[in-house]
């Protein structure tokens, strides 16, 4: 594995942004895309093929959870990191169950994701490995 491919899902553009600035800042990362709201998330991660999606839980079109549902049933299924601010109980555990690798509070745990992201890519390229 060359590069971990990241996209990010966020409908505000001032965190997607922030999200891009954090993600290429890592070695070995490369963000392949970004979307705003549900439809243009799903048609895009579907299109890129990450190996990781950092996906807000509220956005236009629909919510989070049906993205994180959706991608979950890819092959393979990319690993999701939700970063939200609705980080309430009930909303962490319909993401744990609808298969969510990692969950985030938008405003206390936003510098817990380039260790993530890292874990992700670690995980990968040992698969790599061993599959080789």
């Amino acid at each position: 594995m060359d590069k971990l491919k990241v996209f990010i899902s966020d409908d505000s553009a001032t965190i997607r942004e922030r999200l891009v600035t954090m993600a290429l800042d890592l070695p070995q990362v490369d963000v392949v895309g970004q979307a705003e709201d549900v439809p243009g998330s799903l048609a895009a991660i579907r299109q890129t093929r990450p190996h990781a999606v950092i996906l807000d839980i509220r956005m236009p079109g629909g919510n989070g959870i049906k993205v994180l549902r959706e991608v979950k049933k890819m092959t393979p299924a990319p690993q999701v990191i939700m970063l939200t601010n609705f980080a309430h109980p009930q909303y962490r555990k319909k993401c744990e169950e609808a298969g969510a690798d990692f969950f985030f509070d938008k405003s206390t745990e936003f510098d817990k994701l380039p260790q993530a992201l890292e874990q992700v890519r670690q995980e990968l390229q040992a698969e790599a490995g061993a599959g080789a």
